[in-house]
């Protein structure tokens, strides 16, 4: 098979899979490098030293991976249906829906390399290396390098037909795939419903996210307690935030709610007790027990009671 043929072929395993779509990108130096380091020098990466760590292979993704010619990028809709069901109920914390079911990184994990398995049977002797939200890779930039939607004004990739309630997964490779023309219109126009939505002013403009005053990063990122104006930005959400989502028009009209079993929500998740969070009788196992699967996870026991009480707090009701 010539680098066309095989990239078809990856393509329709990919869909096979449970991929809602696939694309190839090339890995030429990140068109956004300067956006970067002048998003990393103002401050607006909080906390995340990481990102700092990574900025170099973030601007220049071949050097993720010795020789790596291209990145089979796809996208995975998590989207469980109405956005905005109002207000949760009395003692429950809302939950960005992406966290609504089993931890993304193990499902979009084992497909991957799945995928990858089919790289190297159509491509012998090629290299692989999967990712899922995890180390120095702009996912949002090959995916739009892989024609698969554009970057809208709340830095979401927007796929014009799924929205922007997908997973990104990344399979960078040494293999001689065809890539993809990227896509090259924003289709955002003049709307500004994401960023006048915000609850807390995050946007610095258009394309700009100050990390420090975002619900998602706050409530998932930070580490340590909160300030008083950081408890008072986190409102309701107790993990995470959808609202720039959930008023994107591409949302509105043409998100569908997923039929991928892997990612069935559960209810414990799309609706958490927080008061359960905050039972100091409760062993610590129990966390783990419940969430150890789940992103929740990732700010842990310690993370999510501070979230919790947070919550609370905003209700006018101080946790113990």
């Amino acid at each position: 098979m010539n680098g066309v043929e095989r990239s078809v072929e990856v393509k329709r395993r990919g869909q096979t899979l449970g991929f809602d779509a696939v694309g190839i990108a090339t890995l030429e130096p990140n068109t956004h490098a300067d956006e970067l380091d002048a998003w990393l020098a103002a401050g607006h990466a909080g906390t995340m030293a990481y990102l700092h760590r990574q900025a170099a292979q973030r601007k220049h993704p071949a050097r993720i991976i010795p020789d790596a010619r291209v990145a089979v990028v796809t996208l995975t809709n998590y989207f469980h249906g109405s956005a905005d069901p109002g207000p949760p109920a009395r003692g429950q914390g809302k939950v960005a829906q992406y966290a609504w079911s089993p931890d993304y990184h193990a499902v979009l994990g084992r497909r991957l390399e799945q995928l990858a398995t089919a790289i190297r049977d159509g491509s012998p002797g090629a290299k692989t290396r999967c990712y899922v939200d995890a180390g120095p890779v702009p996912e949002r930039e090959l995916a739009q390098r892989a024609g698969l939607g554009w970057i809208g004004k709340n830095m979401m990739l927007i796929h014009p037909e799924l929205g922007s309630f997908t997973f990104i997964g990344v399979v960078l490779t040494d293999a001689p795939l065809a890539p993809d023309l990227p896509f090259a219109a924003d289709r955002c126009g003049t709307c500004r419903a994401c960023l006048d939505a915000c609850p807390t002013d995050a946007f610095v403009e258009p394309h700009v996210l100050d990390a420090r005053r975002c619900i998602s990063y706050l409530t998932i990122e930070h580490r340590g307690d909160f300030t008083d104006a950081e408890r008072r930005m986190v409102g309701e959400w107790a993990f995470g935030c959808d609202v720039c989502q959930d008023v994107c028009p591409w949302n509105v009209k043409f998100a569908r709610p997923t039929a991928d079993p892997a990612l069935a929500p559960r209810p414990d998740l799309a609706a958490l007790d927080l008061a359960a969070l905050l039972d100091d009788d409760a062993p610590p196992q129990d966390f783990d027990r419940r969430f150890g699967d789940t992103p929740l996870e990732r700010p842990g026991l310690a993370g999510m009671r501070r979230n919790a009480a947070a919550v609370l707090h905003n209700r006018g009701r101080p946790s113990p």
